[in-house]
């Protein structure tokens, strides 16, 4: 499915259900080979129960994996978990041809999440510049963490639809000791949640502001 037509063509691809570090490959096997008339690509998927670290990862933030996989990884940031009923989307962007800082990135992600929570969930959601993600009350329910190489970004964010929260409790997520994380389940339970149909509305809205379009 692409995009209406943009000045920087982007294509939305669902993967389903892929093992995180196929992905990585993927991703970074996409970044390698792009070139300058590439488009930009969204990518839609799970993962299986993961932890993944970033580059500079600290060990004293995985308090207890029991028995799930910890994966070292590329991105930014610290330790987060990735599982079933979590909608990860993947940015592999052009930034130089969009004119795109790393920070307008981030705040383009955290304001498409932000538009998405409020406006089909009627929820109160924010950023926290000094810890980036998105917040509800304090409570985390989407994080992100990017890698930028050759001008072009890929990684992304993650969003808990109805994930067991468990493990979050095995770790200090994103570095943070006691950061309470949630789920649009547990913070609309009066709403139906179809997972993938969430992770198309984060693409549009994504689209959106990338685009600067209205939602």
């Amino acid at each position: 499915m692409t995009s209406a037509e943009t000045k920087s063509p982007l294509l939305f691809k669902e993967l389903g259900r892929v093992a995180y570090q196929d992905a990585i490959e993927a991703m970074r096997l996409f970044t390698d080979h792009r070139q300058a008339r590439t488009p930009d690509e969204l990518w839609l998927l799970e993962h299986d129960a993961v932890f993944t670290q970033g580059q500079a990862g600290k060990a004293e933030h995985v308090l207890d994996a029991r028995g799930i996989p910890i994966i070292q990884t590329d991105r930014g940031g610290q330790v987060t978990y990735h599982g079933p009923g979590q909608v990860v989307v993947y940015c592999l962007l052009d930034l130089r041809r969009r004119s795109l800082g790393v920070r307008q990135l981030v705040s383009s992600i955290e304001n498409a999440i932000i538009r998405l929570l409020r406006d089909d969930f009627e929820l109160d959601a924010m950023a926290d510049p000094k810890a980036p993600g998105v917040y509800i009350e304090g409570r985390k329910i989407a994080a992100l963490g990017l890698r930028v190489r050759r001008g072009c970004s890929y990684h992304g964010l993650s969003l808990n639809i109805d994930a067991d929260l468990t493990p979050f409790s095995l770790i200090n997520p994103c570095g943070y000791a006691g950061l309470t994380v949630t789920s649009l389940q547990q913070e609309r339970p009066d709403y139906r949640h179809d997972m993938w149909q969430v992770g198309r509305n984060v693409m549009r809205y994504l689209e959106c502001e990338l685009e600067g379009l209205p939602s």
